[in-house]
């Protein structure tokens, strides 16, 4: 398994804020999880109703190009 976080250096939606937003690891069979870090309860999306959740995706590549937004966010892998 690979660990990685999820590395946001631009906001694009509004709605995780910057810096690590989430953490991952990916499975040997390139099956990859994602857990969206909680916001802080003071902040407005957290009192608008955005939670922490957890993600499943075939690979890694599809959380790129779903969460990626054309480079404001990218993995940082942790584990080779």
């Amino acid at each position: 398994m690979r660990r990685f976080h999820v590395q946001r250096d631009q906001d694009v939606t509004g709605l995780s804020g910057t810096g690590v937003v989430a953490d991952g690891v990916q499975f040997p069979d390139g099956t990859t999880v994602v857990r969206w870090r909680e916001l802080p309860q003071n902040s407005d999306n957290y009192q608008r109703g955005v939670r922490a959740t957890t993600v499943v995706f075939p690979d890694a590549r599809a959380v790129e190009a779903l969460h990626g937004h054309n480079g404001a966010t990218h993995l940082e892998w942790l584990d080779d």
